[in-house]
């Protein structure tokens, strides 16, 4: 199993118990380090997504039976998004599954990105993620704030093709302004 979110002990401890071995990355706060900066061609600042995918998510093909995606896809710079869907693609087994979830429209630019903790087996809690300031991309006044913003809200025919080369995809709509998308490779 790998676990794409802020490291969650109570998740690490519940998939243990149960005889699971548990993988977990923070693509969030790796992908606020300063030397994935670089420029376009225009002279624009982008992240270097080949530089990323070279420091993380590097596993064998066919590594994993389940990914926890969580809500990185709308937090995630836009550069880096589907480089990242494509490597989960490959690391994923085939029938493996992937659980994300989605913002709706209603959630506001101003939704605060959470931390998941399994609670019971249809329970999850939220907790508000802060940014360490040594995690923070930029200095004085352009750093990042207290924690991740909302890059965007993708709508079913943008999950849908960001998940297109994904045998299966099934959405729940959720609480709290949030759509859950299970994908079966």
């Amino acid at each position: 199993m790998l676990d794409l979110g802020s490291t969650s002990p109570s998740n690490i401890r519940l998939f243990t118990e149960r005889g699971h071995r548990i993988y977990s990355e923070d693509l969030l706060t790796a992908s606020t380090d300063p030397d994935l900066v670089t420029k376009d061609e225009q002279g624009v600042a982008v992240l270097d997504s080949r530089k990323f995918l070279a420091e993380n998510l590097v596993y064998p093909a066919a590594q994993f039976d389940v990914i926890l995606c969580w809500n990185l896809p709308d937090y995630l710079d836009e550069g880096l998004v589907k480089p990242v869907v494509g490597r989960l693609w490959s690391v994923l087994k085939p029938g493996g599954m992937l659980l994300a979830f989605f913002h709706t429209r209603d959630a506001g630019p101003d939704s605060p990105c959470h931390r998941f903790h399994i609670v019971g087996p249809d329970i999850l809690e939220m907790q508000k993620i802060e940014l360490r300031r040594e995690a923070r991309r930029g200095t004085g006044s352009n750093a990042i704030s207290d924690g991740f913003q909302l890059q965007r809200v993708f709508n079913n025919r943008h999950i849908e093709n960001l998940f297109r080369d994904f045998a299966s995809i099934k959405f729940f709509l959720a609480r709290d302004n949030i759509r859950e998308v299970l994908v079966v490779r």
